[in-house]
């Protein structure tokens, strides 16, 4: 189990207290190379400044209707668009074990999420036939909050539902975490500081709860264990910065 920074800081301090003073400085040194390295695991997916590491689902490179503003990145869906178009993204590379940690913020009456263990082909029209998404919402107005709990913002999408409403209004950024971690079969939602959703991510008790889902009868839904990271275009505006992913 990977220690958490704050646990290696205070191990290191410890140790430095009763040495000499060269050999605190040592201590000091290694300290910071250690925080240093530990921080350089996380993988930067998007740092407001260009669509690297992104493309259209099934496509090419991000282009309109997604746009730059203000360190994020947004979507502007055209109210006609040529059949069959859409615009969601995902990342060019795929993920196995990780944790995920991105910022979202939804427009009045909007609807949208994000995804894991998506698998891009022909035979996939959209990245929901394959990743489970968290959701985004706008709890307040959009009728998709009033079809059960667990379409609300920040649920695992129709199969488990957040243990509170911590979700800030439409126009507001909301900070979210996603865990997906099969060497423990464990993974969890914390969003704006609170943890709202765990759940297994295979086994009978996995199994169990997609068969209780709209998703129970989806060949290929949640099959891939290792897959790319989607971002839903669902016909609203939506905005998503700070990406950023440490693996497992």
């Amino acid at each position: 189990m990977k220690k958490p920074l704050l646990f290696i800081a205070l191990a290191a301090v410890f140790a430095c207290k009763d040495k000499p003073k060269e050999n605190k400085e040592e201590v000091q040194e290694e300290m910071t190379e250690i925080v240093e390295e530990k921080e350089s695991e996380w993988i930067t997916l998007f740092d407001g400044t260009n669509f690297d590491g992104w493309h259209m689902y099934n496509g090419g490179e991000v282009t309109e209707p997604w746009k730059l503003e203000d360190g994020a990145m947004v979507l502007y869906p055209p109210e006609e668009r040529p059949e069959g178009a859409n615009y969601n993204l995902v990342t060019d590379e795929e993920f196995t074990d990780f944790v995920l940690t991105l910022d979202w913020k939804i427009a009045e009456g909007g609807n949208s999420g994000f995804f894991w263990g998506v698998k891009e082909g022909e035979e996939y029209g959209q990245p929901y036939v394959t990743g489970p998404e968290i959701q985004v919402l706008d709890d307040e107005r959009h009728p998709d909050a009033k079809n059960g709990e667990d379409r609300l913002a920040g649920s695992l999408y129709d199969i488990v539902p957040p243990s509170e409403k911590v979700v800030k209004p439409a126009g507001e950024w909301n900070s979210v975490e996603l865990m997906i971690n099969h060497k423990t079969n464990q993974g969890h939602v914390i969003q704006n500081g609170t943890k709202i959703v765990e759940f297994p991510v295979e086994g009978p008790e996995w199994d169990e709860l997609i068969a209780n889902s709209k998703f129970t009868d989806w060949e290929d839904f949640a099959a891939f264990k290792t897959g790319k990271i989607g971002l839903q275009d669902h016909g609203n505006v939506v905005a998503f910065r700070n990406i950023k992913i440490k693996e497992l």
